[in-house]
């Protein structure tokens, strides 16, 4: 989706900066009856602050959202994204790493942080009393980090527990492997965390660098919902910054990443993980859709009636039926220029076979003979209602907030999201599933497995 702003230009647009200006400049998005206020406000530097004001609430959801993620690493930096992860909460010219945590939690408050593939988040929620604190707190640490070479060595420590953690978790592994299938070496078929080979060597030098170059201002979005006024929020944010690297000169703020060329995905593939567990953990899948492909409202759909739900075909055949599985469902995910659509099911070594077949035997009937108009209405229920009972705590609102502007370069109101879901047809989705399940499928499988034949 374009976003509103684009092409538009502010009083004070600096030469040869398109979209550059030298004074902030503020909207308002939308005032939704099933919401708040949401307002938008470009700083000089290009970075971007959304918030959405609800009054009823107490609490306030703050994060500084950068566009970032695993997919931006070469091979030898793999695991620089969610190593910064890290190391941003070690110690700032302000503050100890513990001074950051025990400010935020002194106040009854929380902190976190996440890598994706694309992106990279900090929050804090905290009471809306205590939003100033958490906005000085969370600045602080972002934006001008020491990166300190004792932290940097402890991390690493840390991050290679992480990475031998997620080995010991087949369900985890299969995910990491069945991406691996379909991207090959691509950075989207990578580990977001990077693995021994890559995090070990890793120098502190390379990680700062990685840093400053990609943490810059109008790559940032910061969002904020809860009990707040927008340009309280603005002036913190500013003077929270002030002076540190992200305080810079007049710049555009960014773009989401295009979806043009596609990812080159690879032929369908067997990728077995032979491992002593006592469950086999299998995932069937093809390359999907993107994200801003207008058929991602029917695959949604889609998705809730062959396995998004108790009462989702597959889950209705493998586990209600037979009970040859405790865990199945489908799903979906969606990147600037690439998808995956997917089963997983986690079962008992020797009951592997009876599910894959039933599992391809099912994909094949809805790709050849569709849903029923009943089924697309469920789909279309569970998708509007999953949607906005999301919406119900500060922190989601917070996330679509960033999401909308980082990803979309704009902010779908929930109606028109509603009404979109409600214009999807049988058609729609019978179409969308005749193509995307006639595709051939990748299977990755973690288990106790040897010489044991998948092809079929």
């Amino acid at each position: 989706m374009a976003s509103p702003d684009a092409g538009r230009h502010a009083t004070g647009a600096q030469p040869g900066r398109a979209g550059a200006t030298s004074r902030a400049v503020t909207r308002t998005i939308s005032d939704d009856p099933l919401g708040g206020t949401v307002r938008r406000t470009v700083l000089p530097s290009g970075l971007r602050v959304l918030t959405e004001a609800i009054p009823t609430m107490r609490s306030v959801s703050f994060g500084i959202w950068v566009t970032v993620g695993s997919r931006d690493e070469t091979g030898p930096q793999a695991g620089a994204a969610h190593f910064l992860e890290h190391l941003l909460f070690k110690g700032t010219h302000k503050r100890t790493a513990l001074e950051i945590s025990a400010e935020i939690e002194a106040v009854g408050g929380e902190t976190n942080a996440f890598t994706t593939k694309e992106y990279t988040c900090y929050y804090a929620r905290v009471l809306d009393e205590d939003l100033p604190l958490a906005i000085d707190v969370m600045c602080d640490a972002v934006a001008d980090s020491l990166l300190e070479p004792a932290d940097v060595e402890t991390e690493r420590g840390v991050i290679l527990e992480e990475i031998a953690m997620h080995d010991d978790e087949p369900g985890d592994e299969v995910h990491d492997l069945f991406a691996r299938a379909v991207y090959g070496d691509h950075p989207l078929g990578r580990l977001i965390s990077g693995t021994e080979e890559t995090v070990t060597p890793m120098t502190r030098r390379q990680i700062q660098s990685f840093y400053r170059r990609r943490y810059t201002a109008p790559q940032i979005v910061v969002a904020a919902a809860g009990n707040l006024d927008h340009a309280t929020v603005v002036r913190l944010v500013r003077q929270a910054l002030r002076g540190t690297p992200l305080d810079t000169d007049p710049a555009a703020p960014g773009t989401p990443r295009r979806n043009t060329p596609a990812v080159r995905t690879k032929p369908a593939a067997v990728l077995v993980e032979p491992k002593e567990t006592e469950q086999a953990h299998v995932i069937l899948g093809c390359p999907g859709i993107d994200r801003v492909d207008e058929r991602r409202f029917a695959l949604g759909v889609l998705n809730n009636v062959l396995g998004g739900g108790m009462s989702s075909r597959l889950f209705q055949e493998i586990r209600e039926r037979r009970g040859l599985a405790y865990s199945v469902y489908s799903y979906a995910s969606q990147y600037a220029d690439s998808g995956l659509f997917a089963v997983y099911a986690g079962c008992a070594p020797g009951k592997v076979d009876e599910v894959l077949r039933l599992t391809r035997a099912e994909l094949a009937r809805v790709a050849a003979d569709g849903l029923t108009e009943a089924e697309v209405a469920r789909g279309k229920g569970m998708s509007k209602g999953s949607f906005v009972l999301g919406l119900e705590d500060t922190g989601s609102r917070m996330s679509r907030l960033a999401k909308g502007e980082l990803l979309y370069g704009d902010l779908m109101p929930v109606d028109e999201l509603l009404a979109r879901v409600d214009a999807v047809t049988v058609a729609d989705v019978n179409t969308l599933a005749a193509e995307l399940l006639g595709r051939p499928m990748s299977l990755a499988v973690v288990g106790p497995f040897g010489e044991h034949d998948f092809a079929g």
